[in-house]
């Protein structure tokens, strides 16, 4: 049996896994990370599901390719799966940059809905025309650390050096009157100790992981309300996905669905894991309330939104689909 795929204009055939076949999942983040036990769960579900036709091999922590290049290796069918932001494709797929922009949902739970709204199916297509195939939609959250003053409105950024975690965060924290450092979360650590850094942010995982608690005076929490949040779904390569059979791909979308409960309570546990953990260092812990979130909604809506919308030819299209 064999499967078509379109690739550069060109159709190719691809021999579909009629027996057995090692698929490899890659991802970012450490063993101990929920999202590692997510891909892991996922892989023993489907691998008992086919009866051992479809097996995989988990690579945590980049330990395969890095977290951008994971969508080109998908393209090329170099990789058949990750745990990816899908954001990190915003520069060959600036649409994307809707699943990292500032204020569009305020909890876990709006975003887990984006599945059944046409926000969520536009954003599936997208991603499907582009190369990859959504299987277990996953939204994480971020809080703000500083030190010298808490962040609790838009106000507060102004002259403080900020890491800012997103192309549409740093629009919007820089018309605030922020001074923008890009960097990655591995960074971040260093940069808070050597004064590069008033504040930052990433997400709670890594406030945690990267022991930003030493560093930090301040922390607004993501428990409540967050102003980031980052679609992080497990997707598949479509070049893989055309490759399985008919009953293969229908087993992998009903356990890929079946996993949206784990995604979804894993996402607020770890909200509530970064507010205890900060508490217990002792760092001076905010949760931010409704009116706060509405305030930086308004000038997200300003700024980041504003430019999304003149940027991207569909951008404002997306962002009335979102506010739905």
């Amino acid at each position: 049996m064999v499967a078509a795929v379109w690739c550069a204009g060109m159709l190719v055939l691809i021999p579909s896994l009629t027996m057995a076949a090692e698929l490899k999942i890659s991802h970012q983040f450490a063993e101990s990370d929920a999202r590692h036990e997510l891909a892991v769960e996922f892989a023993a579900k489907v691998e008992k599901a086919t009866a051992g036709a479809v097996t995989f091999k988990v690579y945590p922590s980049s330990a395969l390719f890095k977290a951008g290049p994971q969508y080109e290796a998908m393209l090329k069918g170099a990789l058949d799966m990750s745990i990816f932001p899908l954001a990190y494709a915003s520069g060959k797929v600036p649409e994307l940059d809707i699943t990292l922009m500032p204020c569009i949902i305020p909890g876990v739970d709006e975003g887990m809905a984006w599945r059944n709204k046409e926000i969520g199916r536009r954003v599936a297509q997208i991603c499907e025309s582009k190369g990859m195939k959504i299987l277990t939609w996953l939204w994480y959250g971020g809080g703000i650390g500083s030190r010298g003053k808490p962040v609790i409105l838009p106000a507060d950024v102004v002259q403080l050096k900020f890491r800012a975690a997103g192309k549409m965060f740093e629009t919007m924290l820089n018309a605030q009157g922020a001074s923008i450092t890009s960097m990655a979360s591995s960074e971040i650590y260093m940069a808070l100790q050597t004064r590069v850094l008033d504040a930052c942010l990433t997400s709670a995982e890594s406030f945690i992981s990267y022991r930003l608690y030493e560093q930090l005076e301040y922390f607004n929490t993501p428990e409540n309300y967050s102003i980031w949040y980052m679609c992080e779904p497990l997707v598949i390569s479509m070049k893989t996905w055309a490759s399985l059979s008919p009953d293969q791909q229908k087993v992998f979308e009903k356990v890929g669905l079946e996993m949206e409960r784990k995604a979804r309570d894993d996402a607020v546990a770890a909200n509530k894991e970064v507010t205890r953990v900060f508490k217990e260092k002792g760092v001076k812990v905010h949760a931010m309330t409704k009116d706060e979130w509405q305030a930086w909604e308004k000038v997200a809506r300003e700024s980041a939104w504003k430019a999304f919308a003149e940027a991207v030819p569909t951008g404002k299209e997306l962002l009335d689909l979102a506010a739905k």
